[in-house]
């Protein structure tokens, strides 16, 4: 169903899921991209974020882990602002995820307070009361700064951004490190400190490593230690369900990056004794293979910390992707502030900071 309101000649719409990328009714998921990608460049002073919507599009098409869906706002027939909702299905699933995005040509012109209006309709329909997002900053900190409750990080107090959430009424919880990876440099100390992971691991451990989709026998083991993504990292006061995952989770999940045109390199540490998954890393690129790489999950289970396998699969990754995809400039990665092992780890290999990200939550009344 389509829902439309209209506030100050702004007119907000439902987005269609389309069949495909090049259907009939795929304007409004390209645009509402575009705007993802302008909002992301101008926040972040860089293009490390862009995003094609074809890679948006299988994720919104398969809703069996999660609800993704959105609305674009036009004014005078232009469209000027999005909104982009990820409702987890988990059971017991308070939160609800969201990008309230305006064109920063058209902020302050009541763009954004219509979308988070329509935001908090959306999220008591969907029984949810936890509202969370993240902002993005540039680099220099050198101004008046909002510091993170965690104690580690901050972001900049006066970016629009920033006081926009505040008038919303989001708190401020956590503070991210937006870092990123010369891959075209030498490899020397990336080579290094595998060797030295290697000999740290020692043989209760060996390196697994595959390029999606997950081989079948690695479905199990990958889907568990993909569930402690949501137990196992920092993440403040933050909210959110522990994930259940399953080889059949893994297997939509692999089908949907193929979708989106997506390579993933993946690198695991696996226990040799009991034949467990303990630590992965993810390397992921779209079709255009010069484009910035991403690296999503990386996570070292926390029973088998201390062994560097964080390190191991890490430096593994690297290395395999930089034969696999010889043109891409850069991996960028998040790491929240606090996350000091991880960090450790990133600056030994060469990690540098390109931006930073806020993470915001409102809890509305039950």
């Amino acid at each position: 169903m389509t829902k439309t309101m209209d506030a100050s000649q702004l007119t907000i719409t439902r987005i269609p899921v389309p069949a495909t990328i090049d259907a009939a009714d795929a304007g409004p998921l390209i645009a509402a991209a575009r705007i993802a990608d302008a909002v992301c460049r101008f926040d972040a002073g860089h293009d490390h974020f862009d995003q094609d919507a074809s890679e948006w599009l299988p994720g919104w098409q398969d809703q069996t882990d999660r609800l993704q869906y959105g609305f674009i706002a036009e004014r005078d027939g232009l469209i000027v602002g999005a909104l982009t909702i990820t409702v987890p299905l988990e059971d017991g699933a308070e939160n609800i995820e969201f990008d309230a995005m305006a064109l920063p040509e058209h902020r302050d012109a009541g763009v954004e307070d219509a979308l988070f209006a329509l935001l908090e309709r959306e999220a008591v329909a969907h029984g949810r009361t936890v509202l969370q997002t993240w902002t993005l900053h540039k680099p220099d900190l050198s101004g008046r700064q909002l510091a993170s409750p965690t104690g580690w990080g901050s972001i900049p107090a006066d970016d629009p951004q920033t006081v926009l959430m505040l008038a919303q009424g989001y708190s401020f919880e956590q503070a991210e490190r937006n870092s990123v990876f010369d891959l075209t440099a030498p490899m020397d100390v990336v080579e290094s400190m595998l060797d030295d992971a290697i000999r740290t691991a020692g043989d209760d451990y060996r390196l697994l490593a595959w390029t999606s989709p997950t081989p079948e026998e690695h479905r199990d083991g990958f889907a568990y230690v993909i569930s402690r993504m949501s137990t196992d990292v920092p993440t403040g006061a933050l909210v959110w369900a522990e994930e259940t995952w399953d080889a059949d989770r893994v297997v939509r999940r692999d089908a949907r990056m193929a979708a989106a045109g997506q390579t993933v390199s993946v690198a695991c540490a696996q226990h040799v004794p009991t034949g467990a998954i303990v630590a992965y890393n993810e390397l992921v690129i779209g079709a255009d293979h010069t484009a910035p790489t991403h690296q999503w999950g990386t996570l070292v289970l926390k029973e088998h910390r201390g062994h560097r396998l964080g390190a191991l699969v890490k430096c593994a990754n690297l290395l395999r992707w930089r034969d696999l995809m010889p043109d891409s400039p850069r991996v960028s990665t998040f790491n929240a502030e606090e996350n000091r092992p991880m960090l450790d780890i990133n600056e030994a290999i060469g990690f540098v900071p390109a931006s930073y990200g806020g993470a915001w939550k409102k809890i509305l009344d039950a």
